[in-house]
C-alpha cells in the first residue's frame, strides 16, 4: 500500500457544516495542504463557518470553497480531479427526515455517496477516501443485556459494541447510511481505492448547530442557555459515548498516517466506555455548566432507538494508537464557551434541491 503524498490535496464534502469545518481548520493550523470544500450550503449557520474558515486561511490559494450538492455527478467528478485525499461528511442526518422523505435521504447519502466513489475511481489517482457512518447500522441492539439505575441504562458486559456486531439496518436513514457504508468498504476491494469507514457515535463540540433530530448533546446545552424547553424521548436513560470534535479529527489524521495499515478498514469511532452518559446525566451537567435548570417534556420512545450504545475503539488505537482526551465535561463547557461567544439561530436541517452546476463562492464573500 502506498504511503500518504507530501502534497496534499484535500476535498471535503460537506466542509462547511460542524465536523467539516473544524477538520478544515485543524489542516489550515496544522499543515499546508490545498484543502477544497464542496457544500451546498443547505443547513442554517454554516455560512458563518465558511466566513470562518476565510478568515483563517493564509492565502487565498489555500482554501476553495464550491457551493454545489453531492447528488450532482458531473460538479462532484470535477471536484475530485486532482484531489490526493476525499472527506465525505455531507449527508442528510436526521431518522426523521429519513421517514419524511425516504427518496431524498437515499439521494443524498446512498447516491451521493456512490458519485464520491465513482469520481474517485475516475479521477485516476487512487486518493485516500474517509467515510463517516454512523452506529445507527447496527440497528436497536435489542439483544443487549441491560440493567436500568435511577439515571442510566448499564450493560452487563462493559466491553462496548466492536466492528464484528452484525448490521441491521432500522429506518430510511439507517438503510442509506448503511449503503453508503458497504459501497465505500467495497470499492477498496475491488477498485483499490484506500478507503477507511468511521462508524461514529455521538460527536460534539463547537460549530455544532445542533437540534432535537441532530446533535443532541449541543441542543441541549444551546436549550439551557436560552431557556428553552427540550423533549426526551423514552425515559432519559438512555446512554451514549460522546466524542469531542477534536479529538475525532486527530482520528483522521492518524488513520490518513497510517494508511498502510488502516486503508480498507472499517472502525468504530467514539469516546468509548470513559465517555459513556445518560441523558438524564448530561443534563445534570449541563445544569452545572450553565447555572441553569433545563426544562423538559417526556415523549414515548422513538422507533428504532439503542437504549446503550458505547463504541468500542479497541482496532482503532490497536491500528494507530488514536484514543480520545476530551471528558464529556470539558465538551460541554467548550460547547457553553462557543455558544455564548457566537449565539447564532439553530433550526433544523433542510434538504437543498440539486445544484446542476458549480459555484465557486468569490474570495470576498461571508
Amino acid at each position: 500500500m502506498k504511503k500518504p503524498l507530501s502534497f496534499r490535496s484535500v476535498l471535503i464534502f460537506g466542509g462547511a457544516g460542524f465536523i467539516g469545518s473544524n477538520w478544515a481548520n485543524h489542516l489550515l493550523e496544522t499543515t499546508d495542504a490545498r484543502i477544497h470544500i464542496f457544500d451546498n450550503l443547505s443547513r442554517r449557520g454554516v455560512e458563518q463557518n465558511v466566513a470562518w474558515l476565510r478568515a483563517r486561511a493564509r492565502d487565498p490559494e489555500q482554501l476553495k470553497i464550491t457551493v454545489a450538492d453531492v447528488r450532482d455527478a458531473a460538479a462532484v467528478e470535477k471536484a475530485a480531479k486532482g484531489a490526493t485525499e476525499i472527506y465525505h461528511f455531507a449527508a442528510q442526518v436526521a431518522v426523521t427526515s429519513s421517514l419524511v422523505d425516504p427518496r431524498a435521504d437515499f439521494e443524498v447519502n446512498a447516491l451521493g455517496t456512490l458519485n464520491i466513489l465513482e469520481a474517485a475511481r475516475k479521477a485516476g489517482r487512487e486518493p485516500f477516501v474517509l467515510y463517516t457512518s454512523t452506529n445507527k447500522v447496527y440497528g436497536n441492539l435489542s439483544n443487549q443485556r441491560l440493567v436500568a439505575t435511577d439515571h442510566r441504562y448499564c450493560a452487563l458486559e462493559e466491553k462496548g459494541v466492536n466492528e464484528s456486531q452484525p448490521l441491521q439496518l432500522w429506518s430510511p436513514y439507517g438503510c442509506s447510511k448503511g449503503a453508503g457504508d458497504q459501497y465505500v468498504h467495497d470499492y477498496s476491494r475491488h477498485f483499490a481505492l484506500p478507503t477507511v469507514v468511521f462508524r461514529m457515535s455521538c460527536i460534539a463540540g463547537p460549530r455544532q448547530f445542533g437540534n432535537e433530530d441532530q446533535g443532541w448533546v449541543a441542543h441541549f446545552v444551546y436549550s439551557a442557555l436560552d431557556g428553552k424547553p427540550v423533549t426526551i424521548y423514552g425515559d432519559g436513560r438512555q446512554v451514549r459515548d460522546v466524542l469531542c470534535v477534536k479529538d475525532l479529527v486527530l482520528a483522521f489524521e492518524s488513520v490518513r498516517a497510517q494508511i498502510d495499515k488502516t486503508a480498507g478498514q472499517v472502525y468504530n469511532v467514539g469516546g468509548g466506555i470513559r465517555n459513556a452518559i445518560s441523558l438524564r446525566e448530561v443534563i445534570d451537567e449541563i445544569e452545572a455548566a450553565t447555572g441553569k435548570r433545563i426544562r423538559y417534556t417526556v415523549q414515548r420512545p422513538r422507533s428504532g432507538d439503542q437504549l446503550y450504545y458505547v463504541s468500542d475503539f479497541t482496532k482503532l488505537r490497536r491500528h494507530t494508537g488514536w484514543k480520545p482526551h476530551t471528558t464529556v465535561r470539558q465538551t460541554i463547557k467548550a460547547l457553553v464557551e462557543w455558544w455564548n461567544e457566537r449565539r447564532p439561530v439553530v433550526e433544523p436541517m433542510t434538504v437543498a434541491p440539486i445544484v446542476s452546476s458549480v459555484m465557486v463562492v468569490p474570495e470576498a464573500a461571508s
